[in-house]
């Protein structure tokens, strides 16, 4: 008998998650892979951390705002992909409102996927609005 296969969705997902072990906020290790729709292409990653080249910590403890680039942030500034070419979001955690819109502005997400949820759930509504399908994996 063979072993069940893991989606794409799961294997993806499973990527945020090693990914997100590079992190180096002190509160939160959050990773996000942005793939094809196909899942045929990995276009970018990113997780949360400080900017290139300043200390590997937070700026403050602040929870929401410690000074930390988020992960969906940073495989957003990492996607060189174009606007037309239709993309998955897979992330750790449901992105916050300000990520969700960097998600709005990439062009053509069809979905984000999602392992945990956040504190804040305004995200969910505000992407749905745009066509942009959330689901908790």
């Amino acid at each position: 008998m063979s072993k069940p296969r893991p989606s794409f969705p799961e294997i993806y997902l499973n990527l945020a998650k090693t990914l997100a072990a590079r992190s180096t906020c002190g509160r939160l290790q959050v990773g996000t892979v942005i793939t094809s729709t196909d899942y045929r292409k990995v276009l970018a990653v990113g997780y949360n951390g400080n900017a290139t080249g300043l200390h590997n910590g937070c700026d403050r403890d602040e929870p929401g705002n410690c000074g930390c680039l988020h992960s969906e942030e940073n495989a957003v500034i990492n996607c060189d992909s174009p606007r037309i070419v239709e993309k998955f979001v897979f992330v750790t955690h449901l992105p916050c409102v300000q990520c969700a819109k960097r998600l709005i502005n990439l062009g053509n997400v069809k979905a984000v996927f999602y392992g945990e949820d956040y504190r804040v759930r305004d995200s969910v509504e505000l992407l749905k609005s745009v066509g942009i399908r959330v689901e908790k994996l």
